[in-house]
């Protein structure tokens, strides 16, 4: 596979390589609660299978996009911040398609591997929800071009709400603890996602893409945002019941940060407070992980 290592570190977005396997091993030690079976070998292997898995998704979302992403008019925003070199690697010329492609049947066949080390039926569990991401977000991608209802974004973001479930399910069994994590963390990433279109809303209307923005513009997309934080919200309250008190003050300075942002995302309706805010959400999103870590180790 050749290509610069940066342009490799721009396609997989690893700077944030750390945070996949934490979110992934939040749902294996919940399990740990209710099932047991604590072991640094499935820890290990969770981790790896978490972030193996999250980077082939990433190179798989760039891959589907890579025409459309020629169309850019911005890249001192989303590109910026989710690329630390800046740059979209295959639209650039600097991975091709093939090579990309390449590594994501790579880091699919490894993580797939170490999938099937795990015990029956929780391998079966975690290689179903891999496949089905992997669809997810292949129609997302597709979807988002035409459309006059956002079914991609619904559809679509269901990919990452079971990420941490199919963390859970490589210890424990499908069940309403599982559930509740599912209906915590969709919202979180229904909410998440409007704030990314806020950001990218002038690439995206280049490209032609019925995001958020562009089906609804810009005010309605910061109530959508609010909509489904208000959601995470409701469901956190039940989702904490099968929690303790370390997993209660993590998640309040969560619940902080959210509403600080949408205050920000409210007030001001433009990508530049997107920009400003996303941080926040991406703490959020860790602050609830290692906060189940800690509370469940």
């Amino acid at each position: 596979m050749k290509g610069s290592f940066k342009a490799y570190v721009d396609l997989t977005r690893l700077q944030f390589f750390f945070a996949w396997p934490v979110l992934f091993c939040s749902g294996l030690f919940l399990s740990f609660r209710g099932y047991g079976g604590f072991s640094w070998s499935l820890i290990v292997r969770a981790g790896l299978i978490g972030l193996l898995g999250f980077e082939a998704g990433f190179v798989l979302n760039d891959y589907v996009d890579r025409e459309l992403d020629k169309r850019d008019v911005e890249f001192n925003r989303l590109t910026k911040y989710w690329r630390p070199f800046g740059k979209r690697p295959i639209p650039a010329g600097l991975i091709s398609p093939n090579q990309a492609l390449l590594l994501f049947f790579v880091l699919v066949t490894a993580t797939s591997a170490l999938i099937m080390t795990l015990t029956y039926p929780h391998f079966a569990y975690v290689f179903a929800i891999m496949l089905y991401s992997y669809c997810a977000e292949y129609f997302y991608q597709v979807r988002k071009r035409k459309q006059s209802f956002p079914v991609a974004q619904l559809i679509g973001r269901t990919d990452f709400s079971l990420f941490p479930v199919a963390g859970y399910l490589c210890n424990g069994n499908p069940d309403v603890t599982a559930i509740l994590y599912f209906l915590f963390f969709f919202p979180f990433a229904m909410a998440h996602l409007g704030v990314n279109d806020i950001i990218d809303v002038a690439n995206d209307r280049a490209k032609g893409l019925k995001t958020i923005p562009a089906l609804y513009g810009m005010k309605r997309t910061a109530y959508w945002i609010f909509f489904f934080t208000v959601m995470h919200l409701v469901s956190a309250a039940f989702f904490l019941r099968a929690l303790g008190a370390i997993a209660l003050a993590g998640f309040s300075v969560g619940f902080l940060l959210l509403l600080v942002a949408n205050s920000v995302l409210m007030n001001e309706k433009n990508a530049k407070a997107g920009l400003r805010v996303l941080p926040l959400f991406h703490v959020t999103m860790l602050i609830y992980a290692v906060s189940i870590i800690l509370d469940c180790a």
